[in-house]
């Protein structure tokens, strides 16, 4: 990491956490208090936190934490990835043998390290500084949403307010995106006037994504609103609607091209999904990629993945939740590419994919279906340097290839599985909207990679792309196979230290605190 973006995350640390009692449930208040002449120093004061939230949207100094974060349970519910190691005796998430301690950690790292510097930075800004306090609701909604993604229910609009009983009250996860969305508008409105009154931007030594690029931290917020709109379409439509087109009718519109992604940069610290694959061998590629990205012979294939030693054509993915007794069975298996030292979070070829389905929605500002699943396309190729886009986009017959594993024919998807998707990828204008559908998705899944966490979500609220359910079900019954884990159970921490609070946020959920329970956006 650059000499002063770490100072400045020292000094912030030291002042945020120094408020901490120790005992968890601080992460629900806020207690922290500077006089105006301490936000003197180049704004140091709200620019640092916001650093900070950048960079541990996904712990980017921690690999042993961020694989717990977010890799052992999006990364490999997504079908981007899947790990050769039996951990705990082969019973754990990648099996649905949900361990609590390693559920914990999303939660932790978003309130302790993300949640509160926002808020901070947010309280500090006011009125004054209209700029700082956008950006701070901007990357609050980016790292708040996430984890509701993961949980249902979160701690936001009341964060730091106690209640007599000493417990923090949740917001169900449609209060929370009812509250993502007024977040946003008003975000964007603050840094849309702020740009047009032609105001000082200020915050480029602390942006390690835009390097202070205030218009594209508004195509940002506009391509956020979007996606989340199009997420709630399925139970709320009218809403649904009215967010997505003030997204799409925005004068500045959304991201565009593959330089706009959204990806923060931890130089000179490397990609902690580098650490998990080559030093501990924990990380490979997955069937669903082999089969999908090798049935379309897709150029981007050696972009993600390295080949086998059996040869320059060869690349092998391990299935989900198969029996595993040693690591030295899969770890063979296709590496990923060595990944740059940014952390993607948002590819600019999703606003077009998301464009894509606004057009099947009907909505105003969407422009064509097939013009904008093309555009993804072509970004997504643009971004890894790969030709012949044009020669891809008019494949109408290859499909995903059924999945052979070496080691355990049981493993296998055989052709005519109907977890094998049969979807070609040139659009066919005469097709149906589920199979438009599902082109969308399935060319959106493979430009997002490798944000696990957005591919597993689109996956659960559409049902694309198709998947393979795991072979072995350790969930006891409380995660059907066929349909997949829809989320995870709450922290447990939470049990431990906001009891009551979280009976009332569970009693939101459409059904049990398990993995089976499906949110409240998901329809599927």
């Amino acid at each position: 990491m650059r000499k002063g973006i770490h100072l400045q995350l020292l000094l912030v640390t030291v002042l945020i956490l120094g408020a901490c009692t120790g005992k968890f449930t601080d992460i629900n208040k806020n207690p922290f208090d500077f006089t105006e002449s301490d936000l003197k120093g180049d704004f140091q004061l709200m620019g640092a936190p916001l650093s900070q939230a950048q960079l541990y949207l996904l712990r980017y100094n921690d690999p042993p934490t961020a694989q717990l974060q977010q890799n052992l349970n999006a990364d490999i519910f997504s079908g981007y990835m899947m790990s050769p190691t039996p951990f705990e005796g082969n019973i754990n998430n990648t099996n649905y043998g949900l361990l609590y301690y390693w559920n914990n950690h999303p939660w932790n790292e978003a309130y302790h390290w993300v949640m509160k510097a926002c808020v901070f930075a947010q309280e500090k800004a006011g009125d004054k500084y209209p700029d700082f306090y956008a950006w701070a609701l901007i990357m609050k909604v980016e790292a708040m949403h996430r984890i509701s993604d993961i949980f249902g229910p979160i701690i936001y609009n009341r964060y730091g307010k106690m209640n007599p009983d000493n417990s923090f009250d949740y917001d169900s996860q449609r209060d929370a995106y009812y509250s993502f969305f007024r977040d946003l508008d008003t975000a964007i409105n603050l840094l849309t006037d702020y740009v047009n009154r032609g105001n000082p931007q200020r915050f480029q030594a602390f942006d390690l994504v835009y390097k202070g690029d205030y218009v594209k931290w508004i195509k940002f917020a506009n391509t956020l609103r979007l996606r989340l709109a199009i997420r709630v379409n399925g139970v709320e439509k009218d809403k649904a609607r009215k967010e997505g087109e003030a997204a799409l009718k925005h004068p500045l519109g959304l991201l565009q091209e593959a330089r706009d992604n959204f990806a923060v940069d931890i130089s000179p610290v490397t990609h902690p999904l580098n650490i998990m694959c080559y030093t501990w061998a924990d990380l490979r590629m997955s069937a669903p990629m082999e089969s999908i990205l090798s049935g379309y012979k897709d150029p981007r294939l050696p972009k993600y993945f390295v080949h086998t030693d059996e040869g320059p054509e060869i690349y092998r993915g391990i299935r989900n939740g198969i029996p595993i007794s040693l690591k030295e069975q899969y770890s063979g298996y296709s590496k990923l590419v060595r990944l740059e030292n940014k952390i993607q979070f948002m590819a600019a070829a999703e606003a077009w994919f998301l464009k894509a389905e606004a057009s099947l929605n009907g909505w105003d500002g969407a422009g064509s279906a097939a013009y904008n699943y093309e555009k993804g396309i072509s970004t997504s190729f643009d971004q890894y340097g790969v030709s012949n886009v044009a020669g891809y986009m008019k494949d109408d017959t290859s499909k995903a290839r059924p999945y052979i594993d070496p080691n355990n024919r049981s493993n296998n998807v055989e052709a005519g599985n109907p977890h094998l998707s049969k979807i070609t990828i040139h659009w066919e204008e005469q097709a149906t909207p589920e199979e438009k559908l599902e082109r969308i998705i399935t060319q959106k899944w493979i430009a997002m990679f490798p944000e696990g966490q957005e591919a597993w979500t689109e996956f659960r609220r559409t049902g694309y792309p198709k998947l393979f359910p795991v072979v072995i079900n350790n969930s006891y019954n409380t995660i059907n196979t066929e349909k997949f884990i829809r989320r995870l159970p709450m922290p447990q921490i939470e049990q431990v230290t906001n009891p009551k609070a979280l009976a009332r946020a569970i009693a939101t959920l459409k059904g049990k605190d398990n993995g089976g329970t499906p949110l409240w956006w998901d329809t599927k």
